[in-house]
This record gives structure tokens, sequence and C-alpha cells, in this order.
């Protein structure tokens, strides 16, 4: 890359000494402003952390490991650019700083987490300007699935994913020989022969942790990955369904057990067991889709004085 394409991205080439220099000068200003940081937000963040600790939430512990995963791999194209400090980055900071004061006068914890976010996007303005929060600012959004979601909106969203599960899982029951079911909300009446059964989708069962989770797997593969900018769409719309589905047929693995086992196996160890069995599943699903992609359809590229690139579907030239 010549001297003018370099700094043309805001980029510029630097000798061994003051590449070392600046790198140290950027890890001072991270450290004094991640102490104040923790400083200011340290009763936000041990309240996040004891949620983090809960099985419901305990997604969230892996998602700041992430984001810094994400920081790391772009760390040679951050050490080379040249970072122009804005104020607009202080103006967020106090902006984010009232917030989050405001919310917690109010009793809002949701827009508290939101401000602590807009804090750290403020910080990465104030002192690397534009061009670096730009390559970190996924990174930072990725932060908000470590965020748990206010009880109002997660009952929103799991109860029509319980109802959702127990139809399907009742369906699927109704087809099994001498057996009778019928899903009332999130309810599954039936019979087995001459006995009798009830199940409820319980929130645990919801599918609410798993698809959070996912959702967020599904990013972070999508971005770590190469390949091109369709798979990585594709990888990230298919984690919903994906998700959905594997929390279906954790509902209707749940009920068999009740039905054919008993229902002191339905709970307790196994019910745990089977869910991660499930998250299992959907790694599986998830990874089946992205070889399939990979190799079921490979574009050709052009090659020197060659022709025109073909589509290669199951391997023959179309």
């Amino acid at each position: 890359m010549s001297e003018i394409e370099v700094k043309a991205k805001g980029m510029m080439p630097l000798g061994d000494s003051a590449r070392h220099d600046r790198f140290w000068d950027r890890v001072w200003m991270c450290i004094i402003c991640g102490g104040l940081y923790v400083l200011l937000y340290r009763e936000e963040l041990i309240r996040l952390f004891d949620r983090w600790m809960s099985p419901k939430e305990s997604h969230g512990l892996m998602i700041p490991l992430f984001s810094l995963w994400f920081i790391y791999q772009e760390r040679k194209r951050l050490a080379e650019m040249v970072g122009k400090p804005s104020y607009l980055g202080l103006l967020a900071i106090i902006l984010s700083i009232g917030g989050y004061l405001f919310s917690s006068f109010k009793g809002f914890a949701y827009p508290k987490q939101i401000m602590m976010l807009g804090t750290i996007g403020g910080i990465v303005l104030m002192l690397g300007g534009w061009r670096i929060l730009y390559r970190v600012l996924l990174p930072i959004v990725f932060l908000f699935f470590a965020m748990p979601l206010p009880a109002r909106l997660y009952n929103r969203i799991s109860q029509p994913l319980r109802e959702m599960a127990s139809t399907v899982a009742s369906t699927i029951l109704d087809l099994l020989p001498n057996i009778d079911s019928q899903a009332v909300g999130v309810l599954i009446h039936g019979t087995h022969g001459p006995n009798e059964f009830s199940l409820n989708v319980a929130e645990a069962c919801s599918g609410m942790r798993l698809l959070l989770a996912f959702v967020a797997l599904g990013v972070a593969m999508a971005y770590m990955e190469k390949r091109p900018l369709i798979h990585r769409i594709v990888l990230f719309c298919s984690t919903v369904p994906i998700a959905v589905f594997c929390n279906m047929v954790r509902v209707l693995l749940t009920g068999l057990i009740h039905i054919y086992v008993g229902p002191e196996y339905a709970q307790g160890t196994l019910h745990t067991i089977l869910g991660m069995v499930m998250l299992i599943l959907a790694f599986s699903l998830y990874g089946l889709l992205a070889w399939l992609m990979n190799n079921l359809f490979e574009e050709e590229r052009e090659d020197e004085g060659g022709d025109d690139g073909v589509l290669i579907v199951g391997g023959s030239k179309s």
C-alpha cells in the first residue's frame, strides 16, 4: 500500500519507535478512561454481573468477551489508524451520564444500561474520532445482547413463543397412537390411553434464553468468518427460526418424556440437560447451513485472461 493510499484511509506510515510510543499512549488512555468508567458505573456493573450469574441470563458473561475478540481482530488496522479526537464525543459522554442519572432517579433500569453503552461510544469518539469509532462500532453495539430485557418486553415476546411451542407440540403428540391432546394457551391437556396428562410450557421453556444467545452467536460468527455479504445476511436471519425450531423440539421431547417415562423425569436436571442438547442442535443446524452455502453455491472467480465467472451449483457449471 502506497503512502498516498495509506493517508487516504486515515492511516500513516510510522517508524517502530513512534508506533511503540503511540501504542502505549493509547493503552494508558484506555486504562484511565476504563477506571473512571468502572468507578462511575460500579453499582450497575455489579447488578449486571449478578444477573449474568443466573441461568436465565448466563449468556451475558460471554458477550463482553466476544466484543473484546472483535476489537482484537481489528488490532492491526487500529494500530495504523490516525485518530482525530472529536469534542462531540465529550458531548455524548455528558448526555449519557445525564441520562443515566435521570433514569436512576426515575427508577428506569433498561435506559441506564443503554446510557452505559452510550458512554463507551462517547469515550471512543472523544479519544479516537469517527474513524476509530466506525471500526469498533459493532463490538459496542454487540454489548446490547448482554443487557437483560425489561420484564414487560420479555413477557410480551415470550408469551407468543410459549403458545406457539405448545400448539406445535400438541399437534405432533396428537398424531401418535393412543394419545389425544389439545393446546389451550400455554397448556397442553390430553389423554394417553386411560391416563390423563397436563403439560405447562413454563416461562423457562419459552426459548428466550436460547433465542437471545443464539442471535448473539449468529452475529458473532457472521462477523468473524470471511464470507460474502449475502452469506452473512442469510446466517444472521436464520438464527431466529433455528432457535424457535429447537425450542419446539425441546417442548415436544419434554412432553414425550412426561408421557412415556414419567412426570418426575421431565423436570429438574434432565430438563436442564435437554436444554443444553437443544443448544448443540442449534449450533449443528447453523453449521450445516454455513457448510451448504460454502460448498453448494461457489462462485468461480474470473481468471486473468479467462472466461467470465460462472456459478458452480453442486459441482457442475451453469
